[in-house]
């Protein structure tokens, strides 16, 4: 059953603020950084692949890079001609995992259409996938007793945004909304691992409606603009919105307005808690990436 007019007035979400968040663990990291450089001489490296010249990679790119300056993990900065063939890119890889002062690889997604992304992906040394996304990592999070050395950057980010915002998983019927490899799949399994009943829904799922109005915790991860909308949410849940999409916006500059999957007006009325877009997942998944370099860089010199 849909919340009244009179309940939605009543009510308004604590906004998550990721951005704040983010900073927090970027500060807890910088510490860390320091201390293992005082011990070991050495600091976390993290290689950052980038193939070609999309404008909307190079900006994701630009921001993980200043984000590994201003914590104190040094930078592998390699950029590749569109060009490139994937025997070549492999090499680079391959380059990349025998180096020993780099202790996680990032290859940017989508690469140009003639290299097989699973083939370059499979190559990164599972000791250096920071992004969580090699099958060993990701099969080893599926799997009961067993934990993967890294696990992917943007459910990481949602399980950590709930944590650090007092909400408990435990027990929580949660339904995530998309199935995708990069968030859908791996965050779902996060959940479980965290004793969540879950539920994946998709655009083929029948009721969609309702099944996320029994959810405590909705993750929305479908890449549609405002699909989840305020009456689809049950009183008090709490809303993770992972949604990136660009809509229609003439007083922007560029004539578009970042926007989440989420109806962030009306699940604000609504919901216990919600994730803003632009300033809640995103700034959490690059705090995420420097946090998996980290480990894998303890990892590494505590041998």
């Amino acid at each position: 059953m849909a919340p009244s007019s009179e309940e939605q007035q009543e009510k308004k979400a604590c906004i998550i603020d990721g951005k704040a968040i983010a900073q927090t663990i970027r500060s807890e990291i910088s510490t860390e950084v320091k201390l293992l450089s005082e011990k070991y001489g050495k600091v976390p490296g993290l290689a950052v692949v980038l193939v070609g010249s999309r404008e909307d990679s190079q900006s994701y790119v630009n921001l993980k890079r200043k984000a590994c300056v201003e914590v104190g993990i040094k930078s592998f900065n390699v950029d590749i001609p569109e060009q490139v063939s994937e025997a070549e890119l492999i090499a680079k890889v391959h380059e990349l995992n025998a180096n020993p002062d780099v202790h996680g690889i990032l290859v940017q997604l989508p690469l140009p259409s003639h290299i097989g992304e699973e083939n370059v992906m499979n190559e990164i040394s599972i000791e250096k996938d920071v992004d969580g996304l090699h099958p060993m990592n990701i099969g080893k999070l599926a799997m009961k007793g067993r934990d993967p050395l890294f696990q992917p950057c943007g459910p990481k980010a949602c399980l950590e945004l709930l944590s650090r915002s007092g909400i408990s998983v435990k027990g929580k019927k949660a339904v995530v909304v998309g199935r995708s490899n990069i968030v859908g799949l791996p965050v779902s399994l996060l959940l479980l691992k965290a004793d969540a009943t879950v539920t994946i829904a998709h655009s083929h799922t029948p009721g969609l409606e309702s099944i996320i109005r029994e959810a405590d915790i909705v993750i929305a991860a479908t890449g549609n603009a405002h699909m989840i909308k305020g009456d689809w949410v049950k009183l008090s849940a709490a809303v993770i919105d992972v949604g990136t999409n660009a809509v229609a916006d003439p007083s922007h500059r560029t004539g578009y307005r970042p926007a989440g999957d989420v109806d962030f007006d009306q699940v604000c009325k609504v919901a216990g808690w919600v994730t803003p877009v632009p300033g809640g997942v995103g700034p959490m998944t690059i705090a995420m990436l420097l946090k998996n370099t980290l480990d894998g860089a303890k990892r590494k010199m505590e041998q």
